[in-house]
Order: structure tokens, then C-alpha cells, then sequence
């Protein structure tokens, strides 16, 4: 069935909007306020707290966040916590207007900015089921993640050349991007609450329990939290753009869209032709293929192979997440499916925003090649060790083994 039946759901388009619009704003401010700072301080533990000022709310607030997206109409909390990142977006603009003065603010600015979003990430994906019927939905789903992946792979690159074009007038930019997507969901029809969540506390546990106990599930989640976390590299490529590639921010913008443009061709490609009958097998090759980019990009001082690497670190990172979605999805029973997928993306969320803390701290303490030959070592020895205890995952053929 053609998804064009989708497009004429004006509540589903409104929400598509919304999706690209948070994106190309959360991707635009991530690239501008990396510049800013360190162009500011050319301090690396400085891109390091950014990535703590991430993960801090999302730890903080996981359970919270999702006690009130199941009790509070959903359409509203996407508004207040909208309203909210598009003042603390102004905000940024107007105490940038003559440059970084004093990065302590904008860390705070961060701060409450990711407290917002932590309610964001939740809401976004619960309101999706009720927007559609569930014929639709997988549809849907498989649409709304090709658009997201598609805008976040655009937004770094317009990024950059807003940078070179308006310098720090670059945040009104983003608060325009914002005021967009609020309009997106203010015009929402109020999705029906689908299902009610259970939300005692042994309710959490039972679905972290399973997740600790499943042979393939934790396996799965744990591989891609300490790769992620100990291989990222995208936290330091202002500090490759700037002082090892001299590329500028217009190069920047190109680095930060590469390993989205990887992925959304991985994607396509998976897609089209599927992941073979290896699963396992395809996994650990993904996180081999995954390591070797990173210790390419790490050495890398030409500015093509550097996007090269950066184009196959992003491939490689959506073949495996992927195989650990579809692993995740088959193995969770229904009656568990939404407390495993809540640990799922903490897990995801964490293992992004550890990874800049990592990578800025590091690079702050050797430097930033080291730092990113340091972390590459340490995904292939995550890889090696998850390849030899995890044996019903490294077996695993196919998804009727599940």
C-alpha cells in the first residue's frame, strides 16, 4: 500500500511539520552554540559540560517526564515544553547579541532547555498512534522516522552556512524554527489516549528487570550504549573544523550532516533489500565497520576522506540500531513493550549525551586525536567482549530464532 493515503491526514502532516522543525532547530542550536564556545574559549571541557547539561534532565527526569505524558494531554505538553525552548532560545540570542561573555549562562540556558526536551522526546512519540488508525501506523512510523532522518541530516548542514552568513544572529533563526513548530501542534486535533500506561513503581522495575534478564536484549542495548558512549566523535568537530581541517563553519555544517546523510542511505538501503538472515553476525560486523571510520576520521588531516569517515561512521551506527530495534521490538513481550521501550531510549539518550561528555573531556585531558584513538579502542573492545559473552546474540540467524 502507497503511504501518499498519509498526506491527506492534515493532523499527520502537522505533525510531520512539527518533527522537521524541532529537528533543523535542536540540530541548528547544537552546531551554533559548539561554535560559539569554543571559537569563545577554545576550551575542550567546555564542548564536554554541553553534553552534561544534556544528560543531566534526562536521567533526572525519566520517570517524571513519562508520568506526565501519560496523564496529561499530550498536545499540551508539547506546547508548554515548545514555549519553553523557544524562551530559552531567545534568551540565548539576546545574551550573544555581542558575542559569549560568559559561558555560565549559556549553560544554564542549556540546562533548562534539556529539561524541556525531556518531555518532548516522550510526548512526540506517544501522540503519533493516535493520529492514524493502526493499519497506518507502521507506515506512519517508517514516514515520520524518514523525514526525521532527513532533517536532521539537512539541518547542520543549513547550520553552517547560517553561521558564516549571521554569526550569533543565527539563534532568532532558531527561535523562528521554534514559533513554526508550536504553530504545528497548537493546530493538532487532541489525540484519544490510546492505552493507559501502568505507572506504579514495580510496573518500571518488572520492565528493567526483563530488560536485565533477556539474552538478547540487554546484550543489544548494552553494545550500543557504551559504543556510542566511548566512540562518538561528533562533540569534537568544531575542534577538528577549526584547528586541525581549517575548514571553518561552512566545513562544519558539511561534518555535521555526514553521518545523518550515512544514515538516511543505510536506511534506504535496508530499506530496499533488507539486513540478510545473519542478524548477529551483521551486528558485530556493523560495530567492526563502525570503529574502523572512527580510527579513519581520527587520522584523518584530508577534508574529503574526513567526510568520508564520517559518511560510513553514520551508515554503520544506523545498520546496527536497526538489527538492535528490530531485536528489541520481537524479543519484548506486549504486556512489557512500553516499559522496555522507555529503558530503550534512555538508554539511546544517554549514550549520545555521555559520549559528548566523554569526548570533550578527553580531548580537554590528551587532546583530540588521542581522544578519538582512545575512544575507538575501547568500541572494539566493547564489540570483542559482547562477541564473547553474548552468545544467543552472536547466533542469532534470524528473527523467527527470536
Amino acid at each position: 500500500m502507497s503511504s501518499s493515503h498519509l498526506f491527506k491526514n492534515r493532523s499527520f502532516v502537522l505533525y510531520l511539520l512539527l518533527r522537521v522543525f524541532l529537528s533543523l532547530a535542536v540540530t541548528g542550536l547544537a552546531v551554533s552554540v559548539g561554535w560559539h564556545i569554543y571559537e569563545a574559549t577554545g576550551n575542550p571541557m567546555d564542548l564536554a559540560f554541553i553534553g552534561l547539561t544534556q544528560i543531566v534532565p534526562i536521567w533526572a527526569l525519566f520517570l517524571v517526564s513519562g508520568w506526565i505524558v501519560d496523564n496529561v494531554p499530550r498536545r499540551r505538553v508539547l506546547q508548554i515544553t515548545i514555549a519553553i525552548q523557544m524562551l530559552t532560545y531567545a534568551t540565548l540570542a539576546w545574551l550573544l547579541r555581542d558575542g559569549v561573555q560568559d559561558v555560565g549562562w549559556i549553560y544554564i540556558l542549556l540546562l533548562i532547555n534539556s529539561c524541556a526536551r525531556a518531555f518532548v522526546g516522550p510526548s512526540i512519540q506517544s501522540i503519533l498512534p493516535g493520529l492514524v488508525s493502526k493499519a497506518e501506523l507502521s507506515q506512519a512510523v517508517s514516514v515520520a522516522s524518514t523525514v526525521w532522518t532527513t532533517a536532521t541530516t539537512v539541518g547542520p548542514f543549513v547550520a553552517g552556512y547560517l553561521l558564516l552568513w549571521f554569526d550569533v544572529k543565527v539563534y532568532w533563526i532558531i527561535v523562528a524554527l521554534m514559533l513554526v513548530a508550536f504553530i504545528a501542534v497548537s493546530l493538532l486535533e487532541e489525540p484519544a489516549m490510546i492505552k493507559k500506561a501502568q505507572r506504579e513503581w514495580r510496573d518500571v522495575v518488572q520492565g528493567i528487570i526483563f530488560v536485565w534478564g533477556n539474552p538478547l536484549v540487554f546484550p543489544s542495548m548494552a553494545v550500543d550504549l557504551f559504543a556510542i558512549m566511548m566512540g562518538s566523535v561528533v562533540v569534537l568537530l568544531p575542534i577538528y573544523a577549526m584547528d586541525i581541517l581549517q575548514v571553518g563553519p561552512e566545513g562544519l555544517g558539511y561534518m555535521r550532516a555526514m553521518p545523518a546523510l550515512g544514515s538516511v542511505v543505510a536506511g534506504l538501503v535496508i530499506s530496499r533489500f533488507g539486513h540478510g538472515s545473519h542478524s548477529g553476525r551483521a551486528l558485530f560486523l556493523a560495530l567492526a565497520v563502525f570503529t574502523i571510520s572512527i580510527v579513519i576520521f581520527g587520522l584523518s588531516e584530508l577534508y574529503w576522506l574526513s567526510l568520508l569517515a564520517l559518511f560510513i561512521y553514520g551508515a554503520s551506527d544506523m545498520v546496527s540500531v536497526i538489527l538492535r530495534t528490530s531485536i528489541v521490538h520481537l524479543a519484548t513481550p506486549d504486556e512489557l513493550r512500553g516499559r522496555v521501550n522507555a529503558v530503550n531510549s534512555l538508554f539511546i539518550a544517554s549514550s549520545n549525551e555521555l559520549g559528548d561528555l566523554r569526548g570533550g573531556a578527553a580531548a580537554a585531558w590528551m587532546g583530540a586525536v588521542p581522544a578519538v584513538l582512545v575512544g575507538a579502542a575501547c568500541t572494539g573492545g566493547v564489540g570483542l567482549i559482547a562477541w564473547w559473552r553474548s552468545k544467543d546474540l552472536r547466533q542469532l540467524k534470524s528473527a523467527a530464532e527470536i
